[in-house]
């Protein structure tokens, strides 16, 4: 049987661990916080999931799609900050030197490379890493999320179940209970005066936004009925940003190589751990790294 895939949406962890772990620098003042946090993040999944095949899947550049219908789209989040950005290359080599190859493409979105890849491989078991709400519409009996505590300790598995008890619908569900109540991570509006369980309420009685469009006379309450029938644009337009494109972009190789992983190479590992000065990792690989992968470890 084909191994189960770990999908990582990897800025979603990134800015988790910058924000988790704050003031960490080499004596020279290089910011190493997001850098060990990830570090932290590999070496859990190196316990956890050795039987995983994955890959970490990056955002690249402006969906153009998404653009063209709204350009205001992600347009009230702030740009990196620069003591993370400088991080990134380091980030990035740490990755791959755990043995987890790096999906990224041009003009696409991290969730919808995610949706691509959990839909071509279909034999397989699918674990999305990540916390953004918009990625459980992929959720089903193979397909589950993995997101982070709030305690920011580890993480609690989303399935069909809990996505239900989170959100009041089921998977199927997740685009129009978002087009409805919006996404404000994304500056996605929603419908004036719609929250979470009035959003989960109508979808509930009616189906579907189709369903709520076409039955908004049958809504008892007046206010509410007249907000539905004048936010039918907003509402199918939000549908359209919200929901995840699973075709996988021209020129772009999605195969079983693409998410084969390797064993980690433990002399880049510590090589790089040595040079951001992060000795609780070098202490922690002196105990669990294979014994040659130990040799010349010296930690101060």
């Amino acid at each position: 049987m084909a191994a189960p895939l770990l999908l990582i949406d990897s800025y979603s962890q990134i800015y988790r661990g910058y924000y988790a772990i704050r003031g960490l620098s080499t004596a020279q003042g290089t910011p190493t916080n997001a850098v060990f946090a990830m570090t932290k993040l590999l070496l859990k999944f190196r316990d956890e999931y050795e039987g995983y095949d994955g890959a970490f899947v990056f955002d690249k550049g402006r969906p153009a799609q998404r653009m063209l219908l709204a350009p205001a789209y992600k347009a009230n989040r702030p740009p990196m900050p620069e003591d993370l950005r400088c991080q990134l290359d380091a980030i990035r080599e740490m990755i791959r030197a755990f043995g987890w190859n790096i999906v990224e493409w041009e003009g696409s979105e991290a969730d919808d490379l995610i949706a691509a890849a959990a839909e071509r491989f279909r034999d397989r078991k699918v674990l999305i890493v990540s916390s953004d709400k918009d990625i459980s519409q992929v959720i089903d009996d193979r397909v589950e999320m993995l997101v982070p505590d709030h305690d920011s300790k580890g993480f609690h598995k989303r399935g069909i179940a809990e996505t239900v008890a989170k959100f009041g619908v089921k998977p199927e569900g997740i685009v129009d209970y978002l087009a409805l109540i919006g996404d404000s991570s994304d500056n996605i509006p929603g419908v004036e005066g719609v929250g979470p369980k009035t959003a989960a309420a109508l979808l509930n009685q009616f189906g579907s936004i189709d369903g709520l469009i076409a039955h908004a006379d049958e809504i008892r309450r007046e206010s509410l009925r007249e907000k539905i029938r004048s936010s039918t644009d907003v509402m199918l337009l939000n549908r359209k940003l919200i929901l995840l494109d699973k075709t996988i972009p021209e020129g772009l190789a999605l195969t079983e190589e693409t998410f084969r992983r390797t064993a980690p190479d433990y002399a880049k590992i510590q090589e790089l751990a040595s040079k951001m000065e992060l000795r609780s990792i070098l202490r922690e690989l002196e105990k669990s790294a294979p014994p040659p992968a130990r040799f010349g470890i010296c930690v101060r």
